[in-house]
Order: structure tokens, then sequence, then C-alpha cells
């Protein structure tokens, strides 16, 4: 099993900036793909970004690219996902979660562990 917590969420004023980490535990992450999704109050699930095992591989949705950086450090079984310039349609719940299969899911079904999720909130 793997739990996956997540942390660094908070409220900032829009144009601002985030990291958020990610940080596993019960065993390590080094061989699977990690994603982060958010949900938005009254609204699904989305896709955010992933890194393959080896951080050779990265994609991002594509309203995203360019404003959001995922990367991740197997030795501390961490991801991250650094968000910049920062809009008020940013504001959801950010989870993160692992897959033990595929190189780089883009949906929710394909991973296997998840976060609680931690809140961001971006004030206009």
């Amino acid at each position: 099993q793997v739990q996956l917590v997540e942390s660094g969420g908070g409220l900032v004023q829009a144009g601002g900036s985030l990291r958020l980490s990610c940080a596993a535990s019960g065993r390590t992450i080094s061989s699977y793909a990690m994603g982060w999704f958010r949900q938005a109050p009254g609204k699904e699930r989305e896709f955010v970004a992933v890194i393959n095992w080896s951080s050779r591989n990265t994609y991002y949705a594509d309203s995203l690219r360019g404003r959001f950086t995922i990367s991740r450090d197997n030795a501390k079984n961490t991801v991250y996902l650094k968000m910049n310039s920062l809009k008020p349609e940013d504001t959801a719940v950010y989870y993160c979660a692992a897959a033990i299969v595929g190189d780089g899911p883009t949906t929710s079904s394909r991973y296997n562990y998840w976060g609680q999720g931690t809140q961001v909130t971006v004030s206009s």
C-alpha cells in the first residue's frame, strides 16, 4: 500500500505562486507514474499533470501548460507541482495520485492510490 499526503496549499492572490508537495510512504513510488488532479466546487475532477517514473516524460492539461510544472524526487519519495501566475479559476482541491501501470496516464481511473487533497484558493 502507498499512502500519499499533499501539502503546500493555501490562499494566494491572483498572479502568485504555490508549490505543492506530495509525500509518499508505505513503499517507494520510484517506478510509478505520478499525477496531479484537481476538483473545483461543483465540477468533476480534472487532470492537471503527470510525470513518468524517470522524470523523462511530463504531460500537462492544455490550459495549464506553461504555468504549472511537475517534478519528482525519487530519493525523497516526493512529487511536486509548482504553480505560477495563479488565477481565480485555479481554485480547487488538488490531489496527487500514483499509477502502478502506465508511463503517463491522464485519466483518473488509471490511478491506484490517491492522497486526501490540499485546498488551493486564489483570490482576485
